[in-house]
């Protein structure tokens, strides 16, 4: 069986809820209890920091892209099991996608709705089909979910944009979705 990799897009900051770096860490942990490898941004701030530990720390594989321009900005964690520096941030995001299996979207900012549009985006134009999850810790991606169902509400996307996007609100639950979605 091949190595299963998950890709996390979430925050370079941890975000005002104790929760958020909670599940954070929770997700971390846990993807390196199933043997699957983490690809994420390669920072060592914020939630990006506290997910690349908690997988480190449990024994997990780290797959981390950064490009040059965000170094020293995210503190590019170079002690990862692979550590890519890219050009641009584009290609940070070809370069995430191609070596996952699927994503999830935890908390984040501008960045992590950027990753988000983009693989959905790509999802609907049949660029990929990796499952694509939302870790909506205190409901937090409940304003996005409204968002794309008055994109389908209103006629600008077909109502299967919203099949594309699966959301747990833990990440116990995060976790059965990708159990189903990779076996």
């Amino acid at each position: 069986m091949t190595l299963k990799s998950v890709c996390v897009y979430c925050g370079s900051r941890n975000g005002r809820e104790a929760e958020y770096a909670d599940q954070a860490t929770a997700l971390g942990s846990a993807l390196a209890q199933e043997g699957w490898r983490l690809v994420y941004g390669a920072g060592d701030v914020g939630l990006m920091g506290t997910v690349a530990r908690a997988a480190q720390d449990a024994g997990g594989e780290t797959f981390g892209v950064i490009p040059t321009h965000l170094l020293e900005w995210e503190v590019g964690k170079r002690d990862l099991s692979t550590f890519i520096i890219t050009e641009t941030m584009h290609e940070r995001k070809k370069v995430m996608l191609m070596n996952a299996d699927a994503v999830v979207v935890m908390p984040g900012g501008a960045g992590s709705l950027d990753e988000f549009f983009e693989v959905l985006t790509w999802r609907q134009l049949g660029l990929h089909n990796k499952p694509i999850v939302l870790l909506d810790v205190l409901g937090y991606w409940g304003p996005l979910r409204g968002l794309l169902s008055h994109v389908v509400d209103h006629g600008f996307a077909d109502a299967s944009l919203l099949d594309f996007v699966q959301t747990g609100v833990s990440c116990e639950e995060v976790m059965a979705i990708l159990r189903r979605a990779l076996s």
